[in-house]
């Protein structure tokens, strides 16, 4: 394995830096209130439940196609689809990248909006959905048009998938009808569709009998009636309500009773993606501690000549050198082993679950460390650590939380979920 970052992708990251300083930067210095101390309240819509303001997700619209007219967006969908054939390791490497930058218009990940598309569900809809579904839905969700949420947690049944509790059965007169609470559900305020998981047979408990739907916002029966107000703010984050909501037999995605593929080819890209931006919020983090700690000066030395302070982000560096490579050998496997398809990645699930587990933890860490290298600035708004720290600790929740990693992390180990390590 060559250990260098390919010459295309160290091109490429130099061309997203030159758009990002040429056309995003300026949209944040004309919207100043959006992205300092005051950006939690303007971009939050009180009076709409605690959701992004119109304003602020007109900003997120426009530098989505800007990124989409200058051909950035769509680098890691399928050349089929117009996109640039993205592998695991370069979307690794950009995610970094972009995190790495700190917080801005470039990587908005409380939002998912990023210059460079992080859409799994492209890559679902593409390899399960019919030629019906993906002209109707997966053409406009490239082109930026379509927001699709993803509805898998339960009230009572987050981690826990198969043991759901919405039920999908069919309808008298053909298709099918759903009911049952949903959770969490991100990006559901401006989402044309949602991807619905219910049991359609089998036992609780057994992945086998799980089905997966696709919705169309609005449709009778189906209801958002509030949003969870969360630790980072604004929420998109909506309690989705489905009361008979009749669907037809071409809402089906995948195969019957087989939908939980669909989400199993979801969750995996998004955790080692989601590995790679803690990673980059990490480094930043770390960075910054040490710029401050040459430059503050503490009883007549600067903060850097104490080993209490040395050490402390020393061990944060080690852990983010020893989380990189891990992530990168990751990434290169899901490539390498069988040509990047949905087998090969799940084949590295156990790894995908290391990185995952060990870099959302080093963002809190390192957000955690650089408030206290700063002292009382480190814990204003003023500073971007504590947005940091409230966006990467729902890291450790979602597409599977902490204890969830490891669970899958032991049963590779101790061959409870196939062949051991």
């Amino acid at each position: 394995m060559d250990w260098s970052i390919p010459a295309d992708i160290t091109v490429l990251l130099q061309t997203i830096d030159d758009f990002i300083d040429r056309e995003l930067v300026p949209l944040q210095q004309a919207n100043p209130d959006l992205f300092d101390h005051r950006r939690e309240f303007t971009r939050t819509d009180v009076e709409r439940g605690g959701i992004p303001t119109r304003r602020w997700h007109e900003l997120l619209d426009r530098a989505r196609r800007l990124s989409i007219e200058a051909g950035l967006y769509q680098y890691p969908f399928p050349r089929a689809l117009g996109g640039g054939d993205g592998s695991n390791l370069a979307m690794a490497i950009i995610r970094e990248h972009l995190a790495h930058r700190g917080p801005g218009l470039h990587a908005e990940l409380s939002h998912e909006a990023s210059v460079v598309a992080n859409e799994p569900l492209v890559l679902v809809l593409h390899e399960y959905g019919t030629p019906e579904q993906q002209r109707r839905y997966l053409e406009p969700l490239v082109d930026g048009r379509l927001v699709i949420a993803f509805a898998l947690t339960e009230p009572d049944h987050g981690s826990d998938a198969t043991w759901l509790t919405t039920r999908a059965r069919v309808a008298p007169d053909g298709g099918w009808i759903l009911d049952g609470v949903k959770r969490y559900i991100t990006g559901i305020d401006v989402a044309g569709a949602v991807l619905v998981f219910a049991r359609t047979s089998g036992q609780d408990g057994k992945a086998q009998g799980i089905s997966a739907f696709l919705v169309d916002v609005p449709t009778p029966g189906l209801d958002v009636p509030y949003y969870h107000w969360c630790l980072n703010m604004p929420t998109d984050h909506g309690e989705l309500v489905l009361d008979g909501v009749h669907v037809g037999d071409d809402a089906l995605i995948g195969e019957l009773d087989r939908g939980l593929d669909c989400a199993q080819l979801f969750v995996h890209e998004n955790r080692i993606r989601q590995a790679a931006s803690s990673l980059g919020a990490a480094q930043f983090c770390i960075d910054r501690s040490i710029d401050y700690a040459r430059e503050r000066v503490i009883f007549g030395r600067p903060l850097a000549d104490y080993q209490g302070i040395q050490w402390q982000l020393v061990e944060l560096q080690t852990e983010a050198e020893l989380v990189r490579n891990t992530l990168y050998k990751t990434a290169w496997l899901m490539d390498e082993q069988g040509g990047g398809s949905t087998s090969a990645k799940l084949s590295v699930t156990e790894r995908v679950s290391m990185v995952n587990y060990r870099a959302n933890r080093l963002a809190c860490d390192a957000a955690d460390r650089a408030m206290q290298v700063y002292g009382g600035m480190g814990y204003t708004r003023a500073l971007p650590f504590e947005f940091i720290y409230r966006h990467h600790r729902r890291y450790r929740i979602t597409e599977g939380s902490d204890e969830l990693q490891l669970r899958r992390i032991a049963g590779r180990l101790f061959g409870f979920t196939g062949r051991p390590l």
